[in-house]
């Protein structure tokens, strides 16, 4: 069957679609890419041609210089029937990220390294060489720094593998140390934070546990009997919640993220006072240290005094 004649918006998708696949053909007969993009091989030959009108525009609307157009190799399509882009205009220009924005990409991937099976294969290791090649000008330095809290990601990782329980001991804020035997069901991260969720054998019960709280943790030989339990929230209230008071801009307030859902906010003008319930807080550490400033932990002093050395401890790393 012979291919349909094309109507103007047909021919306009096609010669959107027709450009990168030139380009990444390199060089193609006529007949082959009429044959790819179900054309006639004279309606190939003619859109290849009107590409030579095509280009990108200068600052008055108008083509400035014969390098803003796209341009084929004439010869070639004269005298062998093959199709080769000479000149593609911008579409081969890569986008350079700027050194701000290649630092957080960084630093996201320096985390995602840290997890249990993912730095593992060298993909994340290559990503992170080519980011840093790859920007406008040199990243700023980052440094996340490695915890306690990746050992317990990866033993709790194999229980799961191994369909048994985690022993570990837990120190709660203001309460003694504990020791917990737990049916993992979850391991994840919520405002830069890694919290455990799983069956305490000790409680009888769901629990959620601060992985910053656990230490000691090592497997178990007991079956996990509740890996499918469903869980709770992450964020219920509790009786043994605390009330943090911050000071922010109104607009920032957005920022709090899982924070903000469960904030009460009161003020007019520029700043707003913002009160919420957390489990501990010492918690608000990472919030207080993202948000660069725009947050201020007003009440009460431990939240404060932690905020404080969490960013000096930061700091500390970069001398």
């Amino acid at each position: 069957m012979s291919a349909q004649p094309l109507v103007a918006t047909d021919r306009a998708s096609l010669i959107l679609q027709l450009v990168p696949y030139l380009i990444s053909k390199g060089e193609v007969t006529v007949a082959d890419a009429a044959r790819d993009f179900d054309v006639e091989p004279d309606e190939m030959r003619a859109m290849v041609e009107k590409l030579t009108v095509i280009g990108l525009p200068g600052d008055g609307g108008f083509w400035q210089m014969a390098n803003d157009l796209f341009d084929i190799d004439w010869d070639l399509l004269d005298e062998q029937d093959t199709i080769s882009i000479t000149n593609a205009v911008a579409l081969e220009r890569t986008p350079r990220l700027t050194a701000r924005e290649a630092a957080a990409l960084l630093a996201g991937l320096q985390l995602a390294a840290s997890l249990p099976g993912v730095g593992d294969s060298g993909v994340v290791q290559k990503l992170l060489a080519k980011l840093a090649s790859g920007a406008s000008s040199a990243p700023a330095e980052v440094i996340v720094a490695t915890s306690g809290v990746d050992d317990v990601r990866t033993t709790v990782a194999e229980a799961v593998q191994r369909g048994v329980a985690v022993s570990f001991e837990y120190r709660a804020p203001d309460a003694p140390v504990t020791t917990r035997t737990v049916d993992p069901v979850k391991v994840h991260i919520a405002d830069g934070q890694w919290y455990l969720q799983g069956w305490c054998h000790l409680r009888q019960a769901v629990r959620t546990f601060h992985l910053d709280r656990v230490s000691h943790v090592v497997l178990s030989d007991i079956a996990s009997t509740h890996g499918a339990d469903a869980l709770p929230g992450l964020f219920e209230p509790t009786e043994t919640d605390v009330v943090v008071e911050l000071r922010c801009r109104k607009d920032v307030v957005p920022l709090l993220g899982e924070f903000a859902a469960r904030a009460v906010v009161h003020g007019k003008g520029e700043y707003r006072t913002v009160k919420l319930r957390v489990g501990d807080e010492r918690s608000l550490k990472r919030l207080a240290a993202r948000l660069g400033g725009d947050v201020e932990i007003v009440t009460p002093q431990p939240a404060r005094e932690a905020a404080r050395a969490w960013a000096e401890a930061g700091l500390a790393l970069y001398s």
